[in-house]
């Protein structure tokens, strides 16, 4: 069953711009490479000026969790990491 993953993000301040390029360049990078991987969109929230939310579609939870664990293992998501302020948090709708 297809799911969406939104995951919500608080850059540290002044670092939005940034942050949002690098989830830009992991979707596109990586993100064909990823087994399930159906697309994302990266959003500005309007309440918080290094506040981003992406929205993905993945084939199943399984595939999502999977390509998760491995990016994570290979350090693909290090430069997020470096700028995020606080642990994001993730929701995932089936």
């Amino acid at each position: 069953m297809a799911i969406v993953v939104v995951v919500e993000f608080q850059a540290k301040p002044g670092q939005g711009a940034e942050l949002k390029r690098v989830l830009k360049h992991i979707s596109a990078t990586y993100g064909p490479l990823a087994p399930g991987f159906l697309g994302s969109t990266v959003y500005d929230m309007l309440d918080s000026p290094d506040g981003l939310v992406e929205i993905a579609e993945w084939e199943s939870a399984e595939k999502q969790a999977a390509a998760v664990a491995q990016a994570m293992e290979s350090g693909v998501y290090a430069p997020v990491v470096e700028l995020v302020s606080a642990p994001f948090k993730v929701t995932r709708i089936g």
